[in-house]
This record gives structure tokens, sequence and C-alpha cells, in this order.
């Protein structure tokens, strides 16, 4: 099945929980400008909301997830400010 190469490294939420190795969830990833929906893989059972960082593409609408926390958020309030 052919991969869908631009949607690795984007990230998502799950609107559907995943189980781990005993099945998939479902996510919406921002992708081509817009929005999709994706079969959702991941090594351990994510819960519906969180943020994920699409690692993997195993083709047919299918992809393969990881927890994200964007490290920029760890920097919080003004980014941009310099003193």
């Amino acid at each position: 099945m052919p991969q869908d190469e631009a949607v690795i490294g984007c990230t998502g939420k799950v609107l559907i929980g995943t189980r781990g190795s005993t099945g998939p969830g479902e996510v919406l990833v921002r992708v081509r400008g817009g929005s999709e929906t994706f079969l959702a893989w991941s090594e351990t059972p994510l819960a519906v909301g969180t943020t994920v960082l699409v690692i993997e593409s195993r083709g047919c609408r299918e992809v393969g997830v990881i927890e994200w926390v964007d490290p920029l958020d760890a920097l919080g309030g003004d980014t941009a400010r310099a003193d």
C-alpha cells in the first residue's frame, strides 16, 4: 500500500482512544491546509483529546502516532520579548 509521506511529522488530536497493540483509534490530523481523519496505532493506549505526533504512515489512511507535547509550550508566556 502506498504511504502518505505528507502526514509524517504532523500533529493531531485523538478522537477515539487507541488501545495500544490491541487495536487502533482515530485521530484528526492537520495536514495539506486542512484536517483529515486517520486510523491511528500507538504502542501504548492514548485517551481521547491527547495531542499526537504522526511518526509513520501505514498506507490506506492508517498512521502510527505517539503522544506529543510541543516543546515551545514549556516556554510559556511571551516568547518574542526582548530584554
